[in-house]
């Protein structure tokens, strides 16, 4: 349910562009994303730090763009936002002895740190390179190829990546598995 919780504005763009163009799903993403900070607050009694950061990117970068009526701006929040998870997980480390990705899944995932620490990097790298493809797409293809690439594409690529790292995971809890099994 969080999941789709949580990709529900960028559904709601997609649909409503679909219908009427950039500029209304630009304008109702900005609202959603103020519904969902109501929602999370009503239900939660707080809000979620990263829920908070893309409304107000959308909000200013979506602002921009109907002020200006140039779709260039709603074009950047994705590599906004990508390249502020990137900042998160890369400077984690720094600040606490737990990087950002195992604070999130040593609960359920037991991990040495040094393959947590690689984890959390190959994550900046993931997030550096979706990032810049969807600059690339923004720059160089239309905004109808760019908001199927936003929709299809980025997550597309997400969950190839998470299986990739599911199966890059797995040797090592599986060797830990076994190790144990063993003793």
């Amino acid at each position: 349910m969080k999941l789709f919780f949580d990709f529900f504005p960028i559904l709601v763009f997609f649909l409503t562009y679909k219908f009427f163009g950039i500029y209304v799903a630009t304008g109702i993403a900005i609202a959603t994303s103020f519904a969902q900070l109501l929602f999370y607050w009503l239900k939660f009694h707080r809000i979620e730090t990263m829920t908070l950061i893309s409304c107000v990117i959308i909000t200013i970068l979506g602002g921009f763009t109907l002020f200006l009526h140039n779709d260039l701006f709603i074009k950047w929040k994705p590599t906004v936002i990508y390249l502020a998870f990137a900042l998160a997980f890369l400077f984690s480390g720094f600040f606490s002895s737990q990087s950002l990705l195992q604070r999130m899944l040593g609960s359920s995932l037991k991990l040495s740190s040094a393959i947590w620490k690689r984890l959390n990097y190959i994550w900046v790298g993931f997030f550096i390179l979706i990032s810049g493809l969807n600059l690339y797409v923004a720059y160089h293809f239309s905004t109808n190829t760019w908001v199927y690439f936003k929709l299809f594409g980025i997550i597309g690529l997400t969950l190839i990546f998470l299986l990739a790292q599911g199966v890059y995971i797995s040797k090592f809890v599986e060797a830990d598995h076994n190790i144990k099994s063993q003793e």
